[in-house]
């Protein structure tokens, strides 16, 4: 680990980091009130995963590949494309059926396959996002004092990154999914169906038009 002055720092800029809008707070918050929270936990147990992998890989060189070389920035870039734009349609087509709707869906039930489908969903959306393989690959370095082992200290920043994220994405699906019934009114599911796939659509397009 960096000294506690530069790790400070690291926690605040990666709360900054977090904070900011994108496809993994958009899918955790439509997830979070829909279909509950143990669906939402297990989208972010994905989401994080996908994080960490990324880390891993900065830390091993291998993010810089997506940084530098165009067709696999490329690659990347029309998969993640894809990826926010099938989940973004799935919302609208959501938002479209729910116009039949006639009653509030029910409370959502926790089954072990339903908590495998959200943690790969939130791995997907991680994964196929090369503005964090950009983002790590420029931002790790920063905290990494020049004393220290590079691949070891980028690993420990990741991990402390990822607990940081667990810690406020889950405080987050806790309290949206508290209002779940409220957010599961057919009105209220259809508004926010509407608009969750409007923006995960708009973050595709905008992946699809990332230069390199």
């Amino acid at each position: 680990m960096p000294p506690l002055p530069l790790a400070a720092s690291f926690l605040v800029a990666v709360v900054l980091m977090w904070a900011s809008p994108g496809p993994a707070m958009t899918v955790l918050l439509r997830t979070a009130a829909m279909q509950g929270f143990a669906r939402a936990a297990a989208t972010v147990v994905g989401l994080e995963i996908g994080l960490y992998a990324w880390a891993i890989a900065a830390a091993a060189g291998a993010a810089a590949l997506v940084a530098t070389s165009e067709i696999a920035f490329l690659v990347l870039r029309v998969v993640g494309a894809v990826i926010l734009i099938v989940l973004g349609a799935r919302a609208l087509r959501a938002a479209r059926r729910g116009q039949l709707a006639e009653a509030p869906l029910p409370a959502p039930q926790a089954h072990g396959s339903s908590w495998v489908r959200g943690m790969v969903n939130g791995l997907l959306v991680q994964l196929a996002n090369p503005k964090t393989a950009t983002l790590l690959i420029s931002f790790y370095p920063q905290f990494v004092p020049p004393d220290r082992p590079l691949f070891a200290t980028t690993a420990s920043l990741g991990l402390l990154q990822v607990t940081t994220e667990l810690i406020l994405y889950l405080i987050v699906a806790a309290g949206v999914s508290r209002a779940g019934q409220w957010f599961r009114r057919t009105a209220v599911r259809r508004w926010l169906d509407a608009v969750s796939g409007t923006v995960l659509v708009g973050l595709g397009a905008r992946v699809a038009l990332l230069r390199h």
